[in-house]
């Protein structure tokens, strides 16, 4: 039975109650407590018995073609994750769903033919094999997989040109920069044509140039295949660029999820607070939540997209003083103007410096979930 609403995103990956404890026997920790009891209370028992709570009772959903970003500092239980997810690592309780089927009651042969089509992994050592080149790191899983050669020559065609090494086919690993290296790392997992991707810290080990040119290789790939991603950073920056809905993790427990403006402008406690306080703004901000109450839309006023951040709409509000039609959905929703930026980012900076100003925009659901 589908118990969704109309309305409400499709899951493609489900994670409840999830817990990861390093130790001989961590089963019997998991037979009354974990329904029962406070999750922060059973780990700290579990410290106190010598075991390792490496996550704790972690739950969200990652929806169909959504960038669903994971960041906390090292240590906090982010990667350990990700592995959970795959079942790289056996999680010690809880459940993960993969549209709607038990992951974690799969046979190894079923997981091996999950890993094989359905999912993607790249991690932030690009694990290349050094004697072949780009063509056959590439091609390797399909090669794994018996895929007929002309599908596979196909496939790896079409993804080295998706990663824009047309040209470098025949070169080794040795010969290629580390952006070069990573993008045949993300064109080898792409070739298998995942329908959920699982990336850790990818373009962490990049300078920060090529980094952020690997992000808008990664944005432009995303926006064409609309692919269901798990994306890890511990870089606050880097997750409000790419992530629809990110979660903070600490000490192995999920402390926020949210869209990246919720968590910046209605942080759950300090821990996330820190994560954000040096965030600028205009990048939190979008168009939408700084209209113009006082400002009607006119004929001949220049349109832009709602969504599009205030840092991005700030060079047309430059020329365009009087104002920008903000459009959703071809309808307009009310005017941007210079002042209504302003206003906007002083209210959110008085808020940050802990003033009693009211924020500009308080909106969202830091559940997880």
């Amino acid at each position: 039975m589908d118990d969704r609403t109309p309305d409400a995103p499709q899951v493609k990956l489900s994670c409840r109650e999830v817990w990861k404890v390093y130790r001989d026997e961590a089963a019997p920790y998991f037979r009354q407590e974990v329904s029962t009891g406070d999750p922060g209370a059973l780990a700290a028992r579990m410290r106190g018995d010598g075991a390792i709570p490496a996550v704790v009772d972690v739950s969200f959903d990652v929806h169909v073609g959504e960038i669903f970003v994971i960041m906390g500092l090292s240590g906090s239980g982010k990667s350990t994750v990700v592995r959970c997810l795959s079942r790289l690592v056996e999680p010690s309780h809880g459940e993960v769903r993969l549209d709607r089927e038990d992951l974690l009651r799969k046979s190894d042969r079923e997981l091996i033919e999950i890993r094989r089509h359905k999912m993607g992994m790249v991690f932030q050592s690009f694990g290349l094999m050094p004697h072949l080149n780009v063509f056959d790191n590439v091609a390797l899983p399909l090669t794994l997989q018996g895929r007929p050669a002309s599908e596979r020559n196909e496939r790896v065609s079409r993804v080295i040109r998706l990663v824009g090494l047309e040209g470098r086919e025949s070169a080794f690993p040795r010969q290629l920069s580390g952006g070069q290296q990573q993008r045949v790392g993300i064109a080898r997992s792409l070739a298998v044509e995942p329908e959920l991707w699982f990336l850790d810290e990818p373009f962490s080990a990049l300078d920060p140039l090529i980094r952020r040119q690997m992000q808008d290789e990664f944005l432009r790939i995303q926006h064409r295949l609309k692919k269901s991603i798990v994306f890890i950073t511990h870089d606050f920056l880097e997750a409000l660029r790419i992530a629809d809905r990110m979660m903070i993790m600490r000490d192995g427990r999920a402390v926020q999820v949210g869209a990246p403006v919720d968590l910046v402008l209605n942080p759950a406690d300090d821990y996330v607070a820190e994560f954000t306080e040096d965030v600028p703004m205009v990048r939190v901000l979008k168009a939408s939540d700084v209209l113009d109450p006082s400002q009607a839309v006119e004929a001949g006023m220049p349109r832009e997209d709602a969504d599009l951040s205030v840092e991005n709409l700030l060079p047309r509000l430059a020329r365009h003083r009087g104002g920008i039609a903000m459009m959703r959905g071809g309808e307009s929703i009310g005017v941007v103007t210079a002042a209504s930026v302003i206003a906007a980012l002083a209210q959110e900076k008085q808020h940050r410096a802990g003033t009693d100003a009211p924020p500009s925009v308080r909106r969202g659901d830091s559940r997880p979930g």
